[in-house]
C-alpha cells in the first residue's frame, strides 16, 4: 500500500493547528467584569494585551479597539502586523499572553477621545510594568506608548499560556530557543541593514542581543561553564 505523501495534506502543519486552537481557547474563555457581566475574553473591543516568553519574561504590549481576538490573532497567526513582518516579534517565542479589557468603552466609537486617551494610559502603564518587571528592563516593542499625563487604575486582567505540554516540549529546549532567537536576530538586522530605520529598531535590536546573550550565558554555565571547555589535543570522541 502507498502511503499519502507530504503534498497530499491539506492540514496545517502540527505547531501551527495547535496554536490556533489553544489560542482560540484563551480567547473564547468566559470573564467576568466587576460589575458581573462576562463574556469571551477575545470578544471585548478596548483593552492591553502583553505577551510573555517561555521565561514568563514581558516581551511586548500592545493596545487594541477592535476586539482583543482581532489584534491577537493578527499577531500570531495571520503574521499581517509590522511587529511580526520585520522580525520585532516573534510569534514562536509567545508561551503566556495577560489581557486588561476595558468593558466600559464596550459601545463607545473608536474616535473617541476620552476613550482613546484612557486606552493610552492603561498602555503605558501596563508597558511600564512590564519594563520594570523585565530582567533585561527592556521589552521588544519598536514605539513607545503615546505620551500623557493621565493616570488610570490597572483594571481586572486575565493571563493564562497558550502553547500545550507537546509544543513546549518541542520549543522549550534552550538549545533551540538559542537557535530560534539568534535567526529572528539576523532577519532583525538584515531589515535594518537594507533600510533607513528609526532608532526603535536599533533598540529591538540591542535588546534581542542581551536576551540572546542572556539565555546562552545562562545554557553554557548550565553545563559547567569553564570546565566544560575541552584543551587543545583533547580526545574529542
Amino acid at each position: 500500500m502507498t502511503l499519502p505523501g507530504p503534498d497530499t495534506i491539506h492540514a496545517p502543519p502540527f505547531e501551527t493547528n495547535d496554536l490556533r486552537e489553544n489560542l482560540a481557547a484563551f480567547l473564547d474563555t468566559p470573564f467576568t467584569t466587576q460589575d458581573g457581566a462576562t463574556q469571551k475574553i477575545g470578544h471585548f473591543r478596548w483593552g492591553v494585551y502583553a505577551f510573555f516568553d517561555y521565561d514568563r519574561e514581558p516581551i511586548y504590549v500592545g493596545q487594541t479597539n477592535e476586539r482583543l481576538r482581532t489584534r491577537i490573532r493578527r499577531h500570531l497567526t495571520n503574521q499581517r502586523t509590522d511587529a511580526v513582518a520585520m522580525s520585532v516579534l516573534d510569534p514562536f517565542e509567545v508561551f503566556e499572553i495577560e489581557v486588561w479589557p476595558l468593558p466600559q468603552f464596550e459601545n463607545v466609537k473608536s474616535s473617541d477621545p476620552a476613550a482613546r486617551a484612557h486606552l493610552d494610559a492603561l498602555e503605558r502603564q501596563v508597558t511600564a510594568q512590564a519594563v520594570e518587571r523585565s530582567r533585561f528592563k527592556a521589552i521588544l516593542n519598536e514605539k513607545d506608548p503615546p505620551s500623557g499625563a493621565m493616570i488610570v487604575d490597572l483594571p481586572q486582567s486575565f493571563r493564562a499560556r497558550v502553547v500545550s505540554e507537546r509544543v513546549f516540549d518541542l520549543r522549550a529546549h534552550p538549545d533551540y530557543r538559542i537557535a530560534r532567537r539568534s535567526l529572528i536576530i539576523s532577519r532583525l538586522a538584515q531589515v535594518i541593514s537594507e533600510r533607513k530605520v528609526q532608532g526603535g529598531l536599533r533598540r529591538v535590536l540591542l535588546t534581542q542581543a542581551k536576551r540572546l546573550q542572556w539565555l546562552a550565558a545562562r545554557r553554557y554555565e548550565a553545563l559547567g561553564g569553564a570546565a566544560s571547555v575541552a584543551e587543545d589535543g583533547d580526545d574529542d570522541g
